[in-house]
């Protein structure tokens, strides 16, 4: 389902019958069902069909708008580095790299362990990035590093393909 759901949309699951939205969470509706009570469905379940959509105001805090705000402000403060899934796709993949010189062996690398090295990449960028903003440096010299961190996050962003949610890709100057 690509639709956001807000709180107070009605919805009919194929086995729980229908329902409204009583809470977001970042990956998951928790919807009460009139025959089987509350329970949590994953926001990418297909099989929920739409009855009415609602718009949650935007003011409203939600569990995921609050979850959102932690992970930002651990983010910021600390060295936390969160778990963040693969596409489902590369699971037990590889990668093979092949040198132009035939007379080379290629290098075959596990794709979750290639994978493992990028978020790290990205959540090292991300300290840096938090330790130049709360640095002594001067402003116009706090923006002009961080146009380099964006330039190395659009650097990175042909890797979002291996990444499952979105909401980790890198992403760098918008149409630059």
């Amino acid at each position: 389902m690509i639709e956001t759901l807000g709180i107070g949309s009605r919805v009919k699951h194929p086995q729980f019958g229908k329902g409204v939205v009583v809470q977001l969470r970042s990956d998951a509706y928790e919807i009460t069902f009139i025959e089987t009570g509350t329970r949590q469905i994953m926001r990418d379940y297909e099989g929920l069909e739409i009855i009415e959509a609602v718009e949650t105001p935007s003011d409203l805090a939600t569990y995921e708008k609050i979850e959102k705000s932690l992970i930002r402000f651990l983010r910021r403060f600390s060295d936390f580095q969160e778990t963040v899934p693969m596409g489902v796709k590369w699971n037990n993949g590889k990668l093979i790299m092949i040198p132009g010189d035939s007379s080379l062996k290629e290098k075959e690398v596990p794709i979750d362990a290639f994978f493992h090295k990028i978020v790290m990449i990205r959540d090292r960028v991300r300290v840096m990035e938090q330790k130049i903003n709360t640095s002594n440096l001067t402003d116009s010299e706090k923006v002009e590093i961080q146009q380099y961190i964006t330039r190395i996050y659009g650097s990175l962003t042909t890797f979002n393909v291996l990444f499952k949610n979105k909401e980790d890709y890198f992403v760098g100057e918008k149409g630059a």
